[in-house]
């Protein structure tokens, strides 16, 4: 997403044109990622929320993290595990639209949520994950959003193990009727495919 989209609102009809997701990125390294375009995109998202959740914590520069979290962490080895490197234009874009946009992303999130437990109230990494996974079903209509909610459930499974996976599934499923009601009706691409 460029920042020219970043004052437009948060429904699918504004959602940024052209700009592929699946890009590759030429960093210093030249990380093309290893693994499948598939798991390139489910590791940007949890760096995503990663990253969103350090920007909150410690009210750091968007760009300063995008930056770093591109030149250090997407796919670095930890403690000798090599892991997958997340698509760097996918990770980008989610951190960058889910800061511009934050004010309607947290709009369409607290109509989803419990009023007893508003936004503000949630615990950081559940509250990045949320607004994560909700900015990219409000604006990347390509993607099934069923696709979007299992892969956020996927990243709160990363993090918790207690009720949050659960709570993130309802309220971006209530996120997703309220923005794609028409796309929730038509048949999940995922089931039975390997890619999105």
């Amino acid at each position: 997403m460029s920042n020219d989209d970043a004052g437009r609102p948060v429904t699918p009809d504004h959602a940024p044109k052209g700009g592929d997701s699946k890009g590759k990125s030429k960093s210093r390294k030249n990380k093309t990622g290893g693994g499948s375009a598939k798991a390139r995109r489910k590791a940007a998202r949890l760096a995503a929320a990663q990253a969103l959740y350090q920007i909150d914590l410690a009210q750091a520069p968007v760009e300063t993290v995008v930056g770093e979290f591109v030149a250090h962490r997407l796919g670095e080895e930890i403690d000798g595990d090599k892991f997958v490197s997340g698509d760097p234009q996918l990770f980008a874009d989610i951190v960058r639209g889910a800061i511009h946009r934050r004010a309607e992303v947290d709009g369409v999130l607290g109509a989803a949520l419990d009023p007893r437990f508003p936004l503000d109230r949630l615990e950081l990494l559940l509250r990045a994950i949320l607004r994560a996974g909700a900015y990219e079903i409000a604006v990347h209509t390509d993607t099934h959003p069923r696709i979007l909610i299992s892969e956020y459930v996927d990243v709160a499974r990363a993090f918790f193990s207690g009720r949050e996976p659960a709570m993130v599934n309802g309220v971006l499923d209530h996120v997703a009727r309220a923005l794609r009601a028409d796309d929730l009706a038509k048949p999940d691409p995922g089931r039975g495919t390997a890619e999105e």
